[in-house]
């Protein structure tokens, strides 16, 4: 009998419970301490400790990471049985890119319907694309509505992470000299953690605030100064209307421009508020609706590209359409505007007011590129030097290039980064690698499918949980990928990545987040978060060798 059939989840039965090891403080180190202080060094560097078991490590599941990711992860955990589990963030509050960014006007590109977990519906959003802080909110409501703040340690950074191949176990070190003993290990650290900072030069030497949108400082004043904005992605489109109206002066350099849609944002009224917390049913219907939208218009557009090309066209010209309403009678403008690549080869965005910004008589749109930075402005290919008083680096995150996120090191110790960079990113169903047991990635290569990102969540989980409950059922220490199945499962990606518009010639030279050195874009998994969930719930779990440390035997029934 398939193995898929087997095993649907989590199960406590053949499982021994690692013994309970105490409750660690749930709060970032104070002042003068470091992770060392709050995080237990049961694993020394050098070997394991004598008075740790092999089959005892500190916890049975390690989440790295407390953005939706992980505590989406957690919660899973929680309700299939899995109680040992630490979930760990860099970061001294929850929620990941939502407690990190606050720049004016951050706020979700997918309407909130879309943007949150089905089993937890929240009625008190605000709007349709709600604002960040709202965000952050819906986060501590889930860590507190189930429960998750004794499992939670922030201001605890992972710098490293070993696979034991003799304990089958991970040994995950922290900054401070920490070390956690997992038996699986879930890095659910997102993408947007590293933010990228242009390599200008002079970049050090001006004299004025320079602030990251993803580290954005509420101290730096913009009102009625000389501001300086680099980079016109999806941060821009949200940020330059908020600081056009303030600013004595706005330029804004632009390498690369945007596809930008009308954003249908609205309020939602106090009366819908209080049906939705009346009648839950009522907000999934919304959801269920939105979730189909977006899957169609990515799915069949960018995914099923080669089959559906007028798609992409169609959007463009709503697009456009949208830029000339916009930038009414400055055909140069709109020109400089509109992107050159096809819809989809880099992430296209949702706006208020955006380009409408650029007709303000305070505010330039730069397209020249940015030569050099001085102590009080910047200077452009052209000569020209642009005074400012504030520079801003609108420049995005290392996503591709910050996989995994610290050193992870496998079967062999062969270290995760260089194995992605040598032999293309890849990856067993988005989630898995061969050669790294009992670990596994929300948001890795391949993973995301361009609709909600909570989808991605709950497929990947999905998977996850069936390969740790059917660990525990075989009474299994190890599971690892099979290098063949996962060697099938990467060539049935690259083939449908062929009908992708990312392949497209005019994505090249876009510096697009979703396209890698090799000219793959591992970035997405080209095919629709249904067809991904129903893969996670029927792969066979014979695709994993399953095996139990000390023992001898290839598999276990």
């Amino acid at each position: 009998m398939s193995a898929a059939r087997r095993s649907a989840g989590p199960s406590a039965a053949g499982h021994r419970a690692a013994p309970a090891r105490g409750v660690l403080p749930n709060h970032a180190p104070e002042s003068g301490a470091s992770e060392s202080d709050v995080l237990p060094n049961h694993a020394p560097e050098g070997g394991q400790d004598p008075a740790t078991p092999a089959l005892a490590p500190d916890h049975e599941v390690l989440v790295i990471g407390a953005g939706f990711a992980g505590i989406g992860t957690a919660i899973a955990l929680q309700k299939a049985g899995v109680t040992d589990f630490l979930v760990v963030d860099e970061q001294d509050d929850v929620g990941g890119s939502w407690h990190a960014n606050r720049y004016p006007g951050i706020a979700v590109d997918i309407t909130s319907f879309s943007y949150s977990f089905a089993f937890e519906p929240y009625p008190h959003w605000s709007r349709a694309f709600p604002p960040g802080a709202e965000l952050k909110a819906y986060a501590d409501h889930c860590v507190d509505t189930y429960g998750l703040r004794a499992r939670l340690r922030t201001g605890a950074r992972v710098t490293r992470a070993d696979w034991d191949e003799t304990a089958h176990l991970w040994r995950v070190r922290f900054a401070g000299g920490a070390t956690l003993t997992a038996r699986f290990v879930v890095c659910a650290t997102g993408w947007l953690t590293k933010p990228k900072t242009p390599d200008l030069p002079g970049l050090d030497r001006f004299r004025g605030p320079v602030v990251h949108t993803a580290r954005w400082d509420p101290r730096v004043e913009t009102a009625g100064r000389r501001v300086g904005v680099i980079g016109t992605g999806a941060s821009a489109v949200q940020l330059v209307p908020r600081l056009a109206p303030e600013a004595a002066r706005l330029d804004v350099f632009q390498r690369t421009p945007i596809w930008v849609f009308p954003k249908p944002d609205v309020p939602i009224p106090r009366v819908v508020r209080r049906v939705f917390a009346a009648a839950p049913w009522t907000q999934r219907s919304i959801s269920r609706a939105t979730d189909a939208v977006t899957e169609l218009s990515f799915v069949l557009a960018m995914i099923h590209y080669r089959r559906f090309p007028f798609l992409v066209r169609a959007g463009e010209a709503v697009s456009r359409l949208y830029l000339r309403r916009q930038v009414r009678g400055d055909r140069d403008l709109v020109r400089r505007l509109t992107p050159r690549y096809r819809l989809g080869c880099k992430r296209p965005s949702f706006g208020s007011g955006y380009w409408r910004a650029f007709t303000r008589p305070n505010v330039e749109l730069v397209t020249e590129s940015v030569t050099e930075v001085t102590e009080s402005g910047v200077r452009t290919a052209d000569g020209v030097h642009h005074d400012l008083d504030v520079l801003v680096l609108a420049t995005g995150f290392h996503v591709l290039d910050n996989l995994p996120p610290f050193p992870t090191h496998g079967t062999g110790g062969r270290d995760l980064r260089e194995f992605w960079r040598t032999e293309r990113f890849q990856t067993y169903e988005g989630t898995a690698v061969k050669g790294y047991p009992n670990l596994w990635f929300i948001v890795g290569p391949y993973s995301f499918t361009g609709g909600s990102w909570f989808g991605m969540i709950d497929y990947q989980l999905t998977h996850i949980l069936r390969v740790i409950g059917e660990a525990r059922r075989r009474g299994a220490t190890e599971a690892a990928v099979r290098p063949a199945r996962h060697d099938r499962s990467f060539r049935r990606t690259l083939r449908r990545q062929g009908d992708t518009v990312f392949l497209d010639p005019s994505c090249r030279g876009t510096n697009s987040y979703y396209l890698d050195e090799h000219g793959d874009a591992p970035a997405v998994r080209p095919a629709s978060t249904r067809t991904a969930g129903r893969r996670a719930r029927t792969f066979d779990l014979d695709d994993y060798r399953f095996r139990r440390a000390g023992d001898d035997r290839a598999d276990l029934l």
